[in-house]
């Protein structure tokens, strides 16, 4: 079964190369470009060049406090477009609410629960926004609107999207590089967390390389 990961930049990408070169997993990792937009293209211009039997969405991230710290590993049970929709005055409304469209994709569970055995990742929600969390009043918010999410990126939702409309199961799995909430770049361990990425993956691999899809 041959993979695609799709990343945002290319530090990311030579991070999960690096935990996969020498292994079995047959997979090809792209830069897929910053942003959901960005991201479903590039993700399903690759799908439709070629087969694929797993799409993951792969990178860094912000973390929720406590219970994602910077440096540690988050696998997503459901990826999640946190502002995809419209505020009114009762407050946000997702797209499902408003009557089309969705916002949440399910990575199969046996995969998830494999990835989260292997790596030690943390499973919750990883929300996929547009605009990157900067202040401690949007952090509450989006975590009262989403009670289990862990992280926040910029692609997943994206890269999602792409393989559903393809057809292809999809996975997420992130490493936190800084806290979500106050826009702080003292205290982001961005270089941690790819280290983390890298060391994550090569635990992961041994379950890309024996999952199938049903």
């Amino acid at each position: 079964m041959r993979i695609l990961v799709a990343t945002a930049v290319p530090v990311e990408r030579d991070a999960v190369a690096r935990a996969l070169a020498g292994t079995d997993v047959e997979a090809e990792v792209i830069a897929a470009g910053v942003g959901p937009a960005r991201a479903a293209a590039a993700t399903a211009t690759a799908l439709a060049a070629a087969p694929y039997g797993l799409v993951v969405s792969a990178g860094i991230a912000g973390g929720f406090q406590p219970d994602a710290p910077v440096g540690s590993l988050v696998v997503a049970d459901e990826i999640t477009a946190a502002d995809l929709g419209a505020e009114t005055a009762e407050g946000f409304l997702p797209v499902t609410e408003l009557g089309f469209g969705t916002v949440t994709h399910r990575p199969p569970e046996p995969l998830v629960r494999d990835a989260v055995a292997a790596t030690g990742a943390r499973a919750g929600a990883v929300l996929t926004v547009s605009t990157v969390t900067g202040t401690a009043t949007r952090a509450a918010l989006l975590k009262d609107r989403h009670p289990t999410a862990l992280a926040e990126a910029m692609e997943g939702f994206g890269v999602a999207e792409a393989a559903a409309l393809h057809g292809v199961p999809v996975l997420e799995i992130r490493a936190v590089s800084n806290p979500v909430g106050p826009r702080d770049r003292a205290a982001w361990r961005i270089g941690d967390a790819l280290e983390a990425l890298t060391e994550g993956f090569g635990k992961l691999a041994p379950v890309l390389e024996s999952w199938k899809t049903l």
